[in-house]
């Protein structure tokens, strides 16, 4: 198993004691004050790239099953090293799944006493490297300490560490070995088994070098100069994380007064608190939080649905200062159609049954409700009209000014002339037609047929906001429509994860493990359910944050329907079957962006040569 774990603090089989623990952790933090390696030429080191797979995260409860390792010097592979370890008991179904090594694999393998020494030598005199070394190195030197070995290695590298250090969130939003094999298109593969993983990680490690070498990084000095180290005041701080168990859920870390300061998730809360303490994460205010929390408070879940959700809903009740993202679940901006004789469309915080949205920024709203006005001739002024009984936004030549009323016409409107115009808008908003979405596609390829590039480009952009947000609002507001849905997904260990599902609201979650009859558990997450009173709106008052999880959640794959009270269906007309044109149009602005724009084409032109299937 790869991933983060720490010790428990227990003594285990006797051999180790609570300070030995302590020193195998504090030794995995990745840097080493030591001076030995601090002139050296990061080309002329020996370097010894380690991977793991184990029997669970617990350091000193779990045991090693697989050791692979790789010798590098300058860019060359010069060793490798890869076994099979008797772990001495069973491997656990869900550690068969993920890394496909069974018991029977392990049984005549040699066990820790005999591989471990011959690591060492293999490895004596390099640097240890791993992805989350703190993982690997704790596994390896408590094996050590309770085996009685010399353990040689005073400084390891963490590729985590350092893929945080150098590697920009919008680049890599997540550091797991995959996502960087991904990022950088290595040529190995990570499978969950421990040579190709170490594989995997040294060409990760070597693209991570090239990125800093033009930042005067040469040494190994140089090098963990760069990385971050933990603070000793982060470490006196580790203890907050004694009593935080391994299982899935949501961590508040809590302040001098009780306040809340941070919220998160994780599907392993113990790891992931402690890992607030190792001094990895590059954000200065996170460690600012750290050095000012006084206590954590978990609460566990049934599945990681139920985390993502109660860290919503936390984080709207408590506003933490700390966390910059979901502490206002109803901001945003609708599009709205008012109830005036002549309705226009408007751009408002408060939504109606006739409202299209949430959008996150002002402006886009605004873009959105332009759009549809003008797709169907809506009025765009907001003069009082009176009791004049018709509207008249004039124009001489017969033909809409720059910037003025999309409603503009030689001749006033009554009432009924405008209802059409009104009816097209509301059966587009609620997806009952895309006639409106036609027209516009049309206009957009009749601009770049013309050559004027520019306008076409700036009508693609907004016509894709515009299918975005139609998109969204309704499929979201086909879950929130529904007054109760059950749905099931299988969990990693032959269980059932269960999540109901009250007007896009999630009211209760469970889980029935493995042998245990999952339609009584059906019935008890449903009687004690939460009962939700739906609001006005599309979405029935839920947060569109939280409908979007569930609605992500109950459409993976595995997912199953136990019951429910209505279809779920989206519209005949809705704007979801255009999102493969969205993408493609964001795809071409992203590309104009990237490289120079060729001087005879232009993007624009491609992109409307397909017209928009059915």
């Amino acid at each position: 198993m790869d991933g983060g774990g720490a010790a428990t603090g227990r003594e285990t089989e006797g051999q180790l004691t609570f300070a030995d623990l302590e020193a195998a952790d504090r030794a995995t933090d990745g840097v080493s004050t030591s001076n030995e390696f601090s002139d050296r030429a990061l080309f002329e080191t020996t370097l010894v790239v380690v991977d793991l797979e184990t029997t669970g995260s617990d350091h000193s409860g779990d045991r090693i099953t697989e050791i692979g390792a790789v010798k590098i010097r300058g860019g060359e592979v010069i060793g490798e090293f890869a076994t099979l370890v008797d772990p001495g008991r069973p491997i656990p179904p869900q550690i068969v799944t993920l890394t496909g090594i069974t018991t029977a694999m392990v049984t005549d393998a040699p066990r820790i006493e005999s591989v471990l020494p011959a690591f060492i030598e293999f490895a004596r005199g390099a640097i240890l490297v791993a992805h989350n070394a703190r993982f690997d190195m704790g596994f390896l030197r408590q094996n050590a300490l309770r085996l009685h070995l010399d353990w040689p290695f005073s400084l390891s590298l963490c590729t985590v560490t350092m893929a945080r250090r150098i590697l920009s969130r919008d680049e890599a939003p997540t550091v797991k070995l995959s996502a960087l094999a991904d990022l950088f298109d290595v040529s190995v593969r990570p499978t969950h088994r421990a040579l190709d993983d170490a594989r995997a990680t040294v060409e990760v490690f070597h693209r991570l070098l090239e990125r800093v070498g033009n930042q005067g990084i040469a040494t190994v000095g140089d090098l963990t100069s760069y990385l971050p180290r933990t603070d000793p005041r982060l470490r006196a701080k580790r203890h907050l994380a004694d009593r935080v168990p391994a299982r899935p859920g949501v961590y508040l870390f809590r302040g001098p007064s009780n306040e809340v300061l941070y919220v998160g998730t994780a599907v392993d809360l113990r790891r992931r608190v402690r890992s607030y303490f190792s001094g990895s994460d590059p954000r200065r205010r996170i460690t600012e939080m750290v050095l000012l929390a006084e206590r954590v408070d978990v609460v566990e879940c049934s599945h990681a649905l139920e985390a993502a959700v109660r860290e919503l809903r936390l984080l709207a009740a408590h506003a933490p200062a700390y966390n910059r993202r979901s502490t206002q679940p109803h901001k945003g901006w609708w599009v709205t159609l008012t109830e005036e004789r002549f309705p226009r469309l408007k751009v408002s915080r408060t939504p109606t049954d006739e409202s299209i949205g949430p959008v996150g920024n002002r402006n886009n709203a605004a873009t959105v409700a332009d759009v549809i006005a003008a797709a169907a001739g809506l009025r765009t002024c907001t003069k009082r009209l009176g009791a004049t009984g018709y509207h008249w936004c004039p124009t001489p030549d017969g033909t809409r000014q720059p910037g003025g009323c999309h409603a503009a016409a030689s001749q006033p409107q009554t009432v009924p002339d405008y209802l059409p115009h009104v009816t097209a808008a509301r059966r587009l908003m609620r997806g009952e037609a895309d006639d409106l979405l036609d027209a516009l596609t049309a206009r957009l390829a009749d601009l770049s047929e013309a050559q004027m590039f520019e306008t076409a480009a700036r009508h693609r952009d907004r016509l894709a906001l515009t299918i975005d947000a139609l998109a969204r609002c309704q499929r979201l507001a086909a879950l929130c429509a529904v007054a109760e849905i059950v749905v099931a997904r299988p969990d990693d260990e032959r269980g059932w994860h269960f999540a109901v599902v009250r007007h896009g609201r999630l009211a209760a979650a469970g889980r029935a493990r493995r042998g245990v009859s999952p339609m009584p558990v059906v019935d008890a997450l449903v009687a004690a359910a939460e009962t939700v009173v739906p609001a006005p709106g599309p979405l029935r008052g839920a947060p569109a944050e939280e409908v979007a999880l569930i609605y992500r959640w109950m459409t993976e794959p595995g997912a199953r329907i136990v019951s429910t009270t209505d279809p779920v269906a989206l519209p005949a007309g809705c704007a979801e079957r255009r999102r493969g044109w969205s993408q493609s149009a964001r795809d071409a602005r992203s590309a104009v962006h990237r490289t120079p724009r060729p001087a005879p084409r232009s993007p624009v032109r491609e992109l409307v040569a397909t017209r928009l299937a059915p």
